[in-house]
C-alpha cells in the first residue's frame, strides 16, 4: 500500500504542498517588502540570495521529461545540486511527487563522487550505506540514467516555521549546455523565461496560513504547468538543433 499523504504518518516520508507561479520583477519586490516583516530570511543564503546549480539526470527515455509533459500522478527525478558554484555542498537528490504534493531525499557526495557520476562510474554508490545510492545506481545500470541538463538560477528565500512554509524566488533561470561539468562556470548559458520574469515557489507541509496566503498567492499571477527541468531542457534542445 503506498503511503498516504498526511502528516499522521510517523516515520513516513513527509509530502508538502507545492506550488508555483510565474511572476514579475515587480511582483517580487513588493512581496519582498511584505514578507521581510512576518517570516525570516532563509540562513543559507545572503542577503542577496544565492546561486543554485542543478544537473539532472534521465533516463534513455527521457522519462522524467515525458511523465511531466503527461502530467503523470506519480514521478521523480534525480538531480546532484551544488551552491554558488562552489564543492563546498555537494548533494545527491530524489525529487518524488504525487499530485500537488512532493516529498525530497537527499545525500552528501564528495567532490570525488561527484566527479565519479560526471564520468559515469558508478560503482561507489553501493559501497554507500543511504538507500537512495542503491536506487540510484539500479536507475542508472537499469534504465541508463545519464546526465541531461544543467539547470541555473539566483534564489530569494523566507520560511516560517508555522506550517513549515518555505517561499523562494528564482530569479534569472538559465539553460547550461555544452557539457555537464557542474564545476564549470563558463559553460554557455541562455535564458528560458522572458525578461523581468520569475518564478516563485510556495511549499508548506499541513496548512498555509491566511496572511501569508493573501501576502504571496497575486491574482493575476500564471500557476506554473512546466518545471524549471523541462524549461531548461528544452531550451538545450532548441539550441542544439538550430532554434
Amino acid at each position: 500500500m503506498k503511503n498516504r499523504v498526511s502528516g499522521e504518518n510517523i516515520g513516513k516520508p513527509k509530502y508538502r504542498h507545492e506550488m508555483k507561479y510565474l511572476i514579475s520583477s515587480h511582483e517580487k519586490q513588493a512581496m519582498l517588502n511584505r514578507l521581510g516583516a512576518v517570516m525570516k530570511k532563509d540562513l543559507n543564503g545572503s542577503d542577496a540570495g544565492y546561486t543554485i546549480r542543478s544537473l539532472y539526470f534521465d533516463d534513455c527515455r527521457y522519462s522524467a521529461y515525458e511523465e511531466k509533459m503527461a502530467g503523470t500522478f506519480e514521478r521523480k527525478k534525480y538531480r546532484i545540486r551544488i551552491y554558488n558554484y562552489s564543492d563546498g555542498v555537494i548533494k545527491l537528490e530524489c525529487k518524488q511527487k504525487q499530485g500537488s504534493y512532493i516529498h525530497k531525499e537527499a545525500v552528501k557526495l564528495t567532490r570525488n563522487e561527484a566527479d565519479c557520476l560526471l564520468h559515469g562510474e558508478y560503482g561507489f554508490l553501493l559501497k554507500r550505506e543511504e538507500k537512495l545510492c542503491k536506487e540510484f545506481y539500479i536507475e542508472c545500470m537499469t534504465n541508463r540514467m545519464r546526465p541531461a541538463v544543467i539547470v541555473d538560477y539566483e534564489r530569494t528565500a523566507f520560511v516560517f516555521e508555522e506550517g513549515d512554509v518555505r517561499i523562494t524566488f528564482d530569479d534569472h533561470v538559465r539553460s547550461a549546455w555544452l557539457g555537464y561539468d557542474i564545476f564549470d562556470v563558463k559553460l554557455p548559458e541562455y535564458d528560458v523565461l522572458e525578461a523581468e520574469t520569475l518564478i516563485m515557489e510556495v511549499k508548506y507541509t499541513q496548512l498555509l496560513p491566511e496572511f501569508i496566503r493573501k501576502l504571496v498567492l497575486p491574482d493575476n499571477s500564471l500557476r506554473m504547468a512546466a518545471s524549471k527541468y523541462t524549461l531548461c531542457l528544452e531550451k538545450k534542445w532548441e539550441i542544439t538543433n538550430g532554434g
